[in-house]
Parts: structure tokens; C-alpha cells; sequence
């Protein structure tokens, strides 16, 4: 998926962001705020009833953004997630350890009713900062 920055925006022409008028992407002066992103690439869900690699590939879509922005992994500071099962946390942390373990940032979890496609398991949030 690529990314276009304008300014202090960042897009990834996912189906969501024109249909709900948001960016994928906010640069804050130092921060990078990377709205919620879910395993949807190309306007189709990946990954269905696999929360571990819908995860996996929500985590991408964010770093994408915070790459785009000019900053990196390291530069994370904070990761939320929201599964719409019990069930899924071990398996999301999981995911959430492998990609930012070595930096670890703050993190939170929640359990929801559900999200926009019922295929989707989870959604991640982060923010970086520049040090």
C-alpha cells in the first residue's frame, strides 16, 4: 500500500478514509498520530477469522504511515487496540510484541462490539514522536 503525504496529512486511498473524510495520518509538530488501521488493503479484508495476521498487517499499514511522515518504529511511543473478541488478546499482543517489542512503547487493549466490517478482528492505533 502506498502512502502519499500533503502537508501535514498522510493517505493511504483506503476505502475509509475518503468514505468518512479522514486521513490515515496526522503530523503534530513532533508527533504522529496514525488513525486506526485494520488488515483492509485494496478495499478487501485480509485475513478473515485470522486476528494474529489481520494484526500483523494492520501494524504495517501504520508503520507505512509513520514512514511516510519521516519517522520510524522507534520512534513509537503508543499502540491501541481494540479486538472484538475475548479470545484474540493473546493472539494480538503477540503480533504487538513481535513488531514492537524491542521499542516497547505504552499500550492499551479493549475488547468492542464489533467494528465497520464484521470480518474485521482487530484495529491498531499508534502514535510516534520524534526524539
Amino acid at each position: 500500500m502506498s502512502m502519499e503525504r500533503t502537508g501535514t496529512r498522510v493517505f493511504s486511498g483506503g476505502v475509509w478514509e475518503e468514505k468518512y473524510g479522514y486521513a490515515r495520518a496526522v503530523i503534530a509538530g513532533d508527533r504522529v498520530i496514525v488513525s486506526g488501521c485494520t488488515a483492509t488493503v485494496d478495499g478487501e479484508v485480509q485475513h478473515v477469522g485470522d486476528p494474529y495476521k489481520q494484526s500483523v498487517t494492520a501494524m504495517g499499514i501504520a508503520l507505512d504511515a509513520v514512514e511516510a511522515a519521516g519517522l520510524t518504529v522507534d520512534d513509537v511511543v503508543m499502540v491501541r487496540y481494540y479486538v472484538v473478541e475475548h479470545r484474540h488478546f493473546d493472539l494480538v499482543g503477540q503480533a504487538i510484541a513481535e513488531v514492537f517489542g524491542r521499542v516497547r512503547p505504552a499500550c492499551t487493549g479493549v475488547r468492542v462490539a464489533g467494528l465497520v466490517d464484521l470480518r474485521m478482528l482487530v484495529e491498531i492505533e499508534i502514535e510516534a514522536q520524534r526524539s
